[in-house]
């Protein structure tokens, strides 16, 4: 295995490895129904580090199957900054009806 199919591989791995907490935060978030234990600049920074290997990928005309899983794993953390601003506004309501 050449030197530049090892480092692709343990990118992906690396980003897989990222990747996989992300559905597991979607769902918590959809059933807890709560903004409470999340971090919204956590996840922006998250979203921007994942914007700019894409955007670093895209410059260096090096798009392998790695890049598949930058954009999955940002439309994942997207994914979890819509549900986090849904849960605020449910963690409003309810302090409200309270």
């Amino acid at each position: 295995m050449e030197l530049q199919q090892m480092s692709q591989m343990f990118e992906a791995f690396m980003v897989i490895a990222f990747g996989i907490s992300w559905p597991l935060s979607i769902v918590k978030s959809l059933r807890s129904k709560t903004a409470k234990g999340k971090s919204l600049i956590f996840m922006l920074f998250i979203f921007v580090g994942y914007i700019c290997g894409i955007i670093s990928k895209i410059i260096s005309g090096r798009i392998t199957y790695v890049f598949v899983f930058y954009v999955l794993n940002l439309v994942m953390v997207g994914t979890d900054i819509v549900l986090y601003f849904r849960n605020r506004k449910f963690d409003r309501e309810q302090k409200k009806n309270a």
